[in-house]
């Protein structure tokens, strides 16, 4: 059974359309819960339309694709039951092998929304744990958009949902209850309160629509949340994934140390990385951390200390805070504001 997916390739006047191409770099979207790429197509679209116009275009073709978390959409899977129960984290866990006419990409990277950035960590992880699993599977960048890579229970919104969690006889069966209530709406009247009450563009109310009124889609949604408040807690990577020693020595060779770096970076900061990111002899960020600056599914105290402990690894680990208000959900109304960032950090990473 089929995944649904996005694709967007690269537009007709980009070098890379034109065979000019030196490289050919994947871009690929990992969602947030629920897990439906229609949510992004929005912010895919304004990233295309960014990347074809800088540039980090001139030199790279970029493939932008993305493609539903299993269990979400009802086309993937039989239904779901005591048997065939929906999908959690764990499986959700594998990207594939992404392929470019049966060659592999020179380049991946991997955006990631939400739990999509714990997957990001997971896959880099296993990538240097495994490497034969994938070998054709050339991870270079990760960018984390709002991430929940720990405690996720202990955020405002992970407190709620452990209630549930605790309940063990409403967390078997929430998902009936919510299916029940949601069959009482007509799917007019679903829509309008979207658009109309809650404020939803209309191509995001069809998206949440059409989840709320899918056979399995809050099942598994539900199922995954609740997942998520089991596994994402004490961070529990080795300090290899961030590579401490390899920036250490870079710092070294260079006759300074890199720890006393800033990590946070200001949005002043932020827009002039790309020039001190040209010289020779920085190494370019690994992973890029974009944080909300009060993100209801993060715990600031828990945040503030993974920034604390990745204090030696400023290079490689770029991490932020937004000093705005964009919301942890930004692809309802937000996607062209955060397509603006991500395209300023891919462009930093290529631009010739």
């Amino acid at each position: 059974m089929a995944i649904h997916s996005l694709s967007f390739p690269p537009g007709q006047g980009s070098r890379a359309a034109s065979g000019k191409s030196s490289k050919d770099v994947l871009i690929f979207m990992i969602s947030g819960n629920p897990g439906l790429i229609d949510y992004y197509e929005p912010f895919l679209s304004a990233l295309r339309t960014l990347l074809d116009s800088s540039p980090a275009s001139k030199e790279t073709q970029f493939h932008i694709y993305g493609q539903d978390l299993a269990g979400f959409n009802d086309d993937d899977h039989e239904p779901f039951s005591d048997a065939n129960p929906p999908r959690d984290v764990a499986y959700q866990d594998e990207a594939g092998n992404p392929q470019k006419h049966g060659q592999p990409f020179d380049e991946v990277i991997l955006i990631g929304h939400s739990v999509g950035t714990y997957l990001i960590l997971q896959l880099f992880h296993e990538q240097l744990r495994s490497p034969e699993r994938a070998p054709h599977l050339r991870l270079q960048t990760g960018i984390l958009l709002f991430p929940t890579i720990e405690h996720i229970r202990h955020s405002p919104s992970g407190q709620r949902l452990e209630l549930l969690r605790s309940a063990a006889l409403l967390e078997r069966h929430a998902h009936r209850l919510a299916a029940g209530f949601l069959r009482l709406w007509p799917g007019v009247a679903l829509r309008w309160v979207l658009t109309t009450l809650l404020g939803h563009p209309p191509a995001a109310a069809d998206v949440t629509a059409r989840w709320l009124q899918s056979r399995d889609g809050v099942w598994q949604a539900l199922h995954m949340g609740l997942d998520e408040m089991r596994v994402i807690g004490e961070d529990q990577w080795d300090e290899e994934l961030w590579e401490i020693e390899r920036e250490g020595e870079a710092a070294a060779q260079r006759g300074s140390d890199a720890s006393g770096s800033t990590v946070v970076a200001s949005e002043e900061e932020e827009n002039s990385s790309g020039a001190a990111a040209a010289n020779g002899d920085k190494l370019p960020p690994k992973f890029f951390f974009f944080f909300g600056k009060d993100d209801h599914w993060v715990a600031n105290h828990f945040r503030d200390a993974f920034i604390e402990r990745r204090q030696k690894q400023a290079e490689r680990t770029r991490l932020m805070v937004d000093e705005g208000n964009l919301p942890h959900a930004f692809c309802i109304h937000h996607s062209e504001v955060v397509a603006d960032k991500v395209a300023s950090w891919i462009n930093e990473l290529y631009a010739p």
